[in-house]
């Protein structure tokens, strides 16, 4: 398969639904008005895989810019994205780049696509001289593991290699570090049983050493995440 990734449009619309079902049977897809909304406040940040030979959409990304400092660690995907629309977005003043959503259709994975919708993220922020990207990525694996261990337990196996989850195993291969643990991240998932990692990749172009260095206060645990580079 031949993949070309590009910015979204209005039309790409019932392909963007179509991918949310194959990715999220049973949950709630993106809305029109939801897709709409995001290019009207920021195209550059929306993107699409698309399979050149059927025009198919196998990915997508959705971006905006946020002022963390108007934002708390325990906030949930909906303070982030103001419910999906994206209305909360703010170049006047943010400097983080907050990834409201990647997804690749399960027929598709495997085959870099994630990786290459992350690396047109990180050419946006180096291009738009931002400090950082920051997620919440949700613990996909963690229903599977509740029982025996707390999320924090299992985030530390994360990094350490011990444990493979599908979203934050990749994410750190993308070079990004784990800054704190949400509770209550998305609603209704019972893979993750709502928890989520707020993850973060530093613009090594503008970043400072005390860039380096902030997280949330409230997590505790010592390990690789809270360490200057």
């Amino acid at each position: 398969m031949t993949v070309a990734i590009r910015n979204s449009q209005s039309s790409d619309y019932p392909g963007i639904a179509g991918l949310c079902a194959a990715v999220y049977p049973g949950s709630p897809t993106w809305q029109k008005d939801q897709i709409q909304s995001h290019l009207n406040v920021f195209p550059q940040g929306q993107w699409v895989a698309e399979n050149t030979s059927t025009k198919e959409i196998v990915g997508m990304a959705a971006s905006l810019i946020l002022n963390w400092d108007d934002y708390d660690f325990e906030e949930n995907w909906r303070d982030f994205t103001d419910h999906g629309m994206f209305t909360n977005h703010d170049p006047t003043n943010g400097k983080t780049l907050y990834g409201a959503e990647v997804m690749v259709h399960p027929k598709a994975q495997g085959q870099g696509i994630g990786k290459m919708l992350y690396a047109e993220r990180r050419k946006l922020v180096r291009e738009m001289k931002l400090l950082r990207i920051r997620a919440g990525a949700r613990l996909r694996g963690y229903g599977t593991y509740a029982k025996e261990w707390t999320p924090e337990e299992y985030v530390l196996r994360l990094i350490r290699g011990e444990l493979f989850d599908p979203t934050l195993t990749f994410q750190l291969k993308q070079g990004f570090r784990v800054l704190s643990l949400v509770s209550n991240y998305l609603r209704h998932d019972p893979e993750s049983l709502g928890f989520a990692a707020v993850i973060e990749w530093i613009n090594d172009d503008v970043a400072k050493p005390i860039d380096y260095l902030r997280g949330n206060p409230k997590f505790k645990i010592d390990g690789p995440w809270s360490k200057a580079k």
